[in-house]
């Protein structure tokens, strides 16, 4: 069975770093996908960054230049470097698998691409 673990949350002041970490366990990484979603109270879910096994990557416009994605296949573990955080940066972060074949119209960044999730870990940035 497939889980993913996030770790590496937490409460930092505007222009601090963060780095998220995401283990893996029942599951190999595949040709596929793999993304950091966020979501904040009251608003919908936004795809931050995501990478394929070939290494390309994709980030959202919110977090280009600051953010970074990278994996350890070797770890299974997938990790998300947050730089110069801003307070709108204030979500639940989420890692995402995906493991089966989907439509290739369907965008890196959109949640309905992958379907394993972990439980998330909180980010909160002050002013």
């Amino acid at each position: 069975q497939v889980q993913l673990v996030e770790s590496g949350g937490g409460s930092v002041q505007s222009g601090g770093s963060l780095r998220l970490s995401c283990a893996a366990s029942g599951y190999r990484y595949s040709n596929h996908w793999k993304g950091w979603f966020r979501q904040a109270p009251g608003k919908e879910r936004e795809g931050v960054a995501a990478i394929h096994n070939s290494g390309n990557t994709t980030y959202g416009d919110s977090v280009k230049g600051r953010f970074t994605i990278y994996q350890d296949n070797a770890k299974n573990t997938l990790y998300l470097q947050m730089n110069d955080l801003i307070p709108e940066d204030t979500a639940m972060y989420y890692c995402a698998v995906q493991t089966k074949n989907t439509s290739p119209a369907l965008q890196a960044l959109s949640g309905r691409r992958y379907n394993y999730w972990g439980r998330g870990t909180q980010v909160t940035v002050s002013s």
